[in-house]
């Protein structure tokens, strides 16, 4: 990769959703996909368990719209997201099925990419792009 900076980025350290409401929030990372989360604080809940991501992207939101929606703008009546967000799971369909019974809207349901991803999304209550995916190229070899 070409740098263009001074600065040298060697990876992506953290990432995470600035969260309005706590409770939902909680409720979602912990408890429905299961994220171990240590608590500091009361309320600061923070992971050092997951591995690192393997994308960083600056995503337009056209773009977006056009993969959730089959068109280029974002819908007045949904909230537009602030970022993205994708998890990849063992299994996308069983964990699109679990999360709509916790009562989450998917905009897109475990649909196939061109480049082999298998991916649902849906947003999140801090107003992130969530996806829960399933990519064969990004994992490794066993």
């Amino acid at each position: 990769m070409e740098r263009t900076g001074s600065i040298e980025i060697l990876f992506v350290a953290g990432f995470g959703p600035i969260v309005r409401d706590a409770w939902a929030s909680r409720k979602l990372y912990g408890e429905h996909l299961g994220i171990p989360f240590k608590v500091e604080g009361g309320s600061y809940l923070h992971t050092e368990a997951l591995d690192g991501a393997k994308s960083f992207a600056l995503w337009p939101l056209s773009q977006a719209a056009q993969s959730c929606f089959g068109k280029e703008v974002w819908p007045d009546d949904i909230l537009v997201p602030q970022a993205w967000l994708e998890f990849d799971v063992e299994n996308v369909e069983k964990a699109t099925t679990e999360l709509e019974s916790r009562g989450y809207r998917m905009l897109v349901k475990s649909r196939k990419e061109p480049w082999g991803q298998t991916v649902s999304r849906f947003i999140s209550p801090e107003g992130l792009l969530l996806g829960i995916t399933f990519t064969p190229g990004m994992r490794e070899a066993k």
